[in-house]
């Protein structure tokens, strides 16, 4: 058989099937992972798995995930996050959706999931927290969610840099101070004898030097799970991932890891990351190191960039926003070989701003289903996440989307609504 061509020409089947071929391999991409790490207390955490599918049994749809969960005060919460966190995001997505769909409405759902997963831990009455790094990988999407202060960073096959994760260290995060302390926390560093302060900035009561975490009950609830989510869609040209807890990153900057480990297979890369970082300052915290190379087809070693490396400070200038007349996410085209292209980008700690969406994602959401836990409920039962706002707009306190009572509560104590579960004092010792 032969189809018709321009001229009348005809083309072999062969050549058609093999184009077709070649074109379902490039929209997936080859994924190489390894990690590596050296343990001072234990608490690291990692989750990976190559072979999720958005629609159970049917393998054309499968998806990556790499998590790094880092606990501090014990293990509990990161061992929480690892056995549920994803199915809490998984569940938040509707089922019936297309690729195209299910990656619009993942940054919502990763919001969603990291709330339902800290409010569940809660009720365990565990004091244990834990940052977590969420990575998500679907043909040659990358979805992140951040908190805390592991990090995720990029590096596309040209050699540019990109960060992909916020760092919610108080130290380093000066609209998280003032969001904590407008919410009725109290930010300062650690008290010592003759009114000395020491360290770095922490939360009272609790003394945590973290804006956002999952767990962390000794701490007032505006230490928000609320995530920082950022979703890049690669060039067909690859890139390499590496997500690390901070016994890395207080030892080692982005280009110092990068490197020492540029041009080494996956797995060789994360053990030289960690050993580089151990070198430096010695093992004084759990050290770990997840690498991802994702690659074109059959290409089973990242390219070593020769072009020269644009500085750090650049990195939001060298995303190609998606412009607003295109709206698939699996577009190929590219007006450059090798961009990485933002498609989301939100780190508000509001629910109010982070679960809301504009026309046409609002509509893939049920309407009298929680926002956060998933309950069904009945019209008169949900409560707007609007409710109690000043809206401008068409915003309306009766629009949804709708929260349960319980989730509701949830969403007035990180806000500083309602009074914190600890009022204690500032204490002589910090959490993390």
């Amino acid at each position: 058989m032969a189809a018709k061509a321009a001229g009348n020409q005809t083309v072999p089947l062969a050549v058609l099937l093999k184009r077709e071929l070649t074109s379902e391999k490039i929209d997936k991409p080859d994924v190489l992972h390894g990690q590596a790490s050296q343990s001072k207390k234990g608490e690291d955490f990692t989750l990976l798995k190559l072979d999720c599918q958005r629609i159970p049994g049917d393998g054309v749809t499968t998806f990556s995930v790499f998590a790094l969960f880092d606990g501090h005060n014990g293990s509990a919460a990161a061992i929480y996050a690892k056995e549920n966190l994803l199915n809490n995001i998984l569940c938040a997505i509707p089922s019936d959706l297309s690729r195209d769909e299910w990656l619009a409405a993942l940054p919502r759902a990763l919001v969603a999931g990291f709330v339902k997963t800290d409010k569940d831990f809660q009720t365990r009455a565990r004091t244990s927290g834990t940052t977590v790094t969420f990575v998500i990988i679907d043909g040659w999407v990358v979805t992140v969610a951040s908190v805390g202060d592991s990090r995720c960073i990029l590096e596309s096959a040209e050699g540019s840099v990109y960060y992909l994760s916020a760092d919610h260290r108080l130290e380093a995060n000066e609209e998280e101070v003032e969001r904590i302390t407008a919410s009725g926390g109290e930010v300062g560093r650690l008290n010592v004898v003759g009114g000395a302060e020491i360290g770095p900035l922490r939360c009272w009561p609790g003394g945590l030097c973290l804006s956002r975490s999952i767990g962390d009950m000794d701490v007032g609830e505006f230490i928000v799970p609320v995530p920082h989510v950022k979703q890049v869609k690669l060039s067909n040209a690859g890139g390499r991932l590496i997500i690390s807890s901070d016994g890395v990153w207080d030892a080692l900057t982005c280009e110092e890891a990068l490197n020492c480990s540029r041009g080494l297979p996956a797995d060789v890369a994360a053990n030289q990351i960690v050993k580089e970082a151990v070198q430096v300052k010695g093992l004084r915290d759990d050290t770990t190191c997840i690498v991802v190379d994702i690659l074109p087809p059959e290409k089973v070693t990242p390219t070593d960039p020769s072009q020269k490396r644009q500085g750090m400070g650049v990195f939001k200038n060298m995303f190609r926003r998606r412009s607003c007349e295109s709206t698939s996410h699996s577009d190929r085209g590219y007006s450059q070989p090798d961009v990485v292209e933002e498609i989301f980008e939100e780190g508000s700690a509001m629910l109010a701003k982070r679960l809301d969406a504009e026309y046409p994602i609002r509509n893939m959401f049920k309407l009298f289903i929680c926002a956060v836990c998933q309950v069904e409920m009945k019209p008169n039962e949900g409560i707007s996440v609007h409710a109690g706002l000043s809206q401008h707009g068409k915003l309306r306190p009766w629009d949804g989307p709708f929260l349960c009572q319980s989730c509701q509560g949830k969403k007035e104590a990180m806000e500083g609504k309602r009074p914190s579960r600890d009022s204690s004092s500032r204490r002589s010792t910090g959490s993390e």
